[in-house]
Parts: C-alpha cells; structure tokens; sequence
C-alpha cells in the first residue's frame, strides 16, 4: 500500500489556531456593572415569559449586523425609545452576527468582517464581542440567533435572549446547546410553516443532555447540561402562509399546553409573516395589537427587521461604495418607521 495515501483532511485548504474564549474575554472583559445589566435583563424576561412582568418583549434591529459604527448609532436611538415606551415595552436590540445561508453568501460579521471573503474570525468575534459591551453600556439588552455551536463560548455571557432560527431548530446539536445556554430562547417554526418542530425543541432543550464542545480555554470537553426552562416558540410563518394570526397562535398554545410546556409566544413581524417584503411588519404588528387587546395573554413579544436606513444592498466590489446604515441581508424597515411602530403599539397596547 502506498504510504502517502491520505485518508484525512483530504479537502481541507488550511487550518487557523484561534484566540480562546478566556483570552478574548481577558481582552474584553465585564465589568460588574455590564454583569448586573445582563443578569437583570435576562430576569426580566423570564418574567414576561411567566407572566409576571405584564409588559411585552419587543426584539428590534437589524437583520444582520455589518458595520459596527452603524450598530452603536442605531443602539443610541434604540434605547432611548426604551427608556421612552419602558412602562409597557421591555425593549432588546437585535444583534445577529451569524446569517445561515441556502446555498452561498455572507454568513456575518462574525465569519467575514471584511465583508470580502477573507473570512477573519478572530477580528469577527473581537468585533463582535467590543459591540455587545458598548450597547449594554448604555443599558440596553442585546439579542442575537446562535447558529454555530462553538461561538456561544465567545458572546454568550453577554446576551439577554437568543433564537435558535427555522433551519436550526431541528437540529440535535441545536437542541443540545440550547440547553446549556444561560439565558431565554426562542425556537421558531420550521420554514414550511409548521410548529411541531419548535415543540419538539422546547421539550428537548428542557432535559439534561451531554455533548462535545469547548471549554473557556478551547480545548475539547464533554459538556454536560441541566437543561433550560426557558425555551418558547417564535412564529415567523412559512412558505405557504403566515401564522401570526388568531387561529394560528391558539393551535400553536393547544399543542404548547397538552405537553406541558411554557404557552409563551414570540411572533416575528418579518419573514415569511411579512411575505419578505419589511413594510408589512405594520400590518402584522396592528394585528398582534389586536389579539392582544382581545385578550391574548400568550402572545408576550414581537420582533422587527429595522435599520437606519430601509431597504437592503447587495455587498459591492468597492466597498467604498457600500451604503451607510442599510442592510446586506433581508431589507428592513428605517428607523423612523420603526418609531412609529413602536409608538403605535405603546398608545393602543392595553395594558
């Protein structure tokens, strides 16, 4: 037999020592203020989960985070509309660094930086990591989507709420990392619509699970978890339909309620709910006003595709050329729509 047969490694081009999380977080580290806001954050939100905070969730911001500059001035705006709306509205800031892609594309700030394939991740979690501590320097609580099971050891301290998004949710390595987290998560519905999926999340997130992962100093380790409570569905609806409506939310509660599970509901204004086009959020909002007034006490929060600027761009060539403030993902709503969104909601919420 040839001795120079390979029967590893065949298709890998190169491979990157990264910084270990204890590392970065030496470099970026929280202080004990920082601590205190994400601790308290995190407890307000099992709260509304529960019930016992009337107000609701309001997850708002940019589809995906590109530009740090605009993010911090975003942030800015953001937070004093929280401090504005507090006494109905528990305001978080969208802060997702990871995009799952269908076939090929940006996968965020956190992949490629650079935004040009070069795919500097140690620069991406550095960024991603200084941007989490400015906002909640201000006091406003950050939300993001975990989509790779490692990064978490990174960020995760810092964040308030994650999701687990439509093509994760099944997922096993999912599930089990979800457990383990630190804070509330949303799983939401599978991308044709259905939301037996999420429950099925739900229910295997709450148990113990074992499974290899990273330690804070990077090395390989079996991670063993107590399993986390404070799972709930996010509804962004599906190919075929949107279900942020009544029928679709009280089903979504029956199944919620024969297992056993929290009845709590996100619902996402975007996505398929808005058909991908971002001035529907309105509509989708006046309806959850609605349902709520009505009476729903499950639906406990909403989330918002918003920027500065509306619409989207595709990444240029020349990155001279890039817009300021205008997403590279999904299109969003602008920043002014989005205070009126807010606004809406805060006069006719009853609470």
């Amino acid at each position: 037999m040839n001795k120079d047969v390979l029967t590893e490694d065949i298709n890998i081009k190169e491979i990157i020592p990264l910084i270990s999380p204890k590392d970065l977080k030496q470099k970026l580290s929280l202080n004990e203020k920082q601590k205190e806001i994400v601790y308290a954050t995190r407890e307000t939100i099992k709260n509304i989960l529960t019930g016992q905070d009337p107000r609701k969730l309001a997850i708002v911001g940019p589809c995906s985070i590109h530009d740090p500059k605009a993010a911090k001035e975003y942030a800015r705006l953001l937070n004093d509309l929280r401090l504005k709306f507090e006494d109905k509205l528990y305001i978080v800031m969208r802060v997702y660094f990871e995009k799952p892609r269908t076939v090929i594309g940006w996968k965020g700030l956190i992949n490629d930086p650079d935004l040009d394939g070069s795919c500097d991740m140690p620069k991406g979690l550095f960024l991603a990591r200084k941007l989490l501590l400015d906002i909640i320097d201000l006091g406003l609580p950050t939300a993001t989507e975990i989509l790779d099971p490692i990064s978490p050891q990174y960020i995760a301290d810092l964040l308030s709420w994650v999701s687990i998004g439509a093509r994760t949710t099944e997922s096993q390595t999912h599930r089990e990392m979800a457990s383990g987290l630190s804070m509330p998560v949303g799983f939401k519905n599978s991308t044709d619509g259905s939301f037996e999926v999420a429950i099925s999340a739900l229910e295997a997130a709450k148990y113990q699970h074992s499974f290899i992962g990273i330690d804070n100093d990077g090395n390989t380790v079996i991670v063993r978890t107590k399993g986390n409570p404070w799972g709930h569905i996010i509804l962004r609806g599906g190919k075929l339909t949107p279900n942020y409506q009544s029928e679709f939310v009280e089903k979504a509660v029956s199944e919620l309620e024969k297992k056993g599970l929290l009845s709590s509901i996100v619902i996402d204004c975007s996505h398929a709910n808005s058909n991908k086009k971002p001035e529907n959020q309105i509509m989708v909002m006046e309806s959850i006003i609605e349902q709520i007034n009505r009476g729903n006490k499950h639906i406990i929060g909403f989330m918002i595709e918003s920027n500065l600027q509306s619409g989207s761009q595709k990444i240029p060539q020349d990155l001279s050329q890039l817009k300021y403030g205008i997403s590279v993902t999904d299109a969003c709503i602008s920043w002014e729509e989005t205070a009126k969104i807010l606004q809406n909601f805060y006069t006719k919420f009853q609470k």
